[in-house]
């Protein structure tokens, strides 16, 4: 299934979720003063922009922000907060769509570099960043651990998070590195409502050497966004690249 498919419509509706999740105050207020950090004095340009989540406040703080998107229901919907002159949207994919000018910050957020299905796309988002980035303009990805040491010996899948009305399964192909997130949400009768999204999941040590194939060197990594350690127990990580060649 193409990510186009996956976000339309209804995905669009159902993503913003105001003052909770990952629209809560306590969530955001980490990544967007780390990212207006990193922008410094320039321009920033958000892959994969969503519905703003993570931009809008941005740009509140001042950091002109541009962003790529793939889904134009994501972008409908950014649209009922923000106006092109505010926040303006390239239409494309992040491996390949061009953004106008030079920024000093490209950023990823919430494994969404994860949603390119191939190493070679992967590989490629990496050097679109560094095309639209300045000399020492920074690439800042947040994704996920791969867990598969949560995989019991012979088994494919794993409760990814449980909640009343909710629960999340990961199914793994450890062979092509692919994992599908299933989310089931589901109330008192005997229904529920599915959503899927695949994704290649990519270990730190890939991960820097795509940025090393694009002219980046790893700067800094912390398991969060407010800057904790990085343990073996960590579950994601955030990944600031700066581009020297």
């Amino acid at each position: 299934m193409r990510q186009d498919e996956i976000w339309d419509d209804e995905a669009a509706q159902r993503y913003d979720t105001p003052g909770t999740g990952m629209f809560a105050a306590e969530v955001l207020k980490p990544v967007v003063a780390r990212l207006a950090e990193l922008a410094g004095d320039g321009r920033a340009l958000e892959f994969a922009i969503g519905t703003g989540r993570v931009a809008i406040p941005l740009a509140a703080r001042g950091v002109p922000v541009t962003g790529i998107e793939l889904s134009r229901p994501m972008v409908a919907r950014l649209r009922q907060k923000a106006d092109e002159a505010a926040l303006p949207v390239v239409i494309g994919d992040m491996a390949t769509t061009r953004a106008p000018g030079e920024f000093s910050l490209v950023y990823l957020v919430y494994n969404t570099i994860s949603n390119l299905l191939t190493q070679a796309e992967q590989v490629q988002c990496f050097r679109n960043a560094a095309a639209h980035l300045t000399t020492g303009g920074r690439f800042a990805i947040e994704l996920m651990v791969p867990q598969l040491r949560a995989l019991a010996p012979g088994r494919d899948a794993t409760v990814s998070a449980s909640a009343p009305g909710y629960i999340g399964v990961d199914t793994y192909d450890v062979v092509n590195q692919l994992l599908v997130s299933h989310h089931f949400a589901f109330g008192d009768d005997r229904g529920a409502r599915v959503f899927r999204s695949p994704h290649r999941y990519i270990w730190p040590a890939e991960l820097d050497l795509m940025g090393k194939l694009a002219g980046f060197e790893l700067e800094s990594r912390r398991a969060d966004w407010p800057g904790a350690e990085l343990t073996a127990d960590s579950t994601s990580h955030v990944s600031v690249y700066r581009l020297v060649a």
